[in-house]
């Protein structure tokens, strides 16, 4: 199983339990950071360091 796809399981059982426990809008806003905070972290990063960020996807951390 990818890395990626890790975080995805992950996200989704936190949206899950945040349904379950919590009322409607607080749900949405668990929502919101466990999408926008990997997307708000990738856009401080340079270009240079999202270039060296793209190689190693696709070589592939840790081979």
């Amino acid at each position: 199983m990818s890395p990626v796809q890790k975080y995805a399981i992950g996200a989704g059982i936190a949206v899950v339990v945040a349904w379950l426990i919590l009322p409607g809008w607080l749900t949405l806003l668990v929502l919101l950071g466990v999408v926008a905070a990997p997307v708000v972290g990738y856009m401080m990063l340079d270009p240079s360091q999202r270039e060296r960020l793209k190689r190693a996807r696709r070589r592939g951390l840790g081979r």
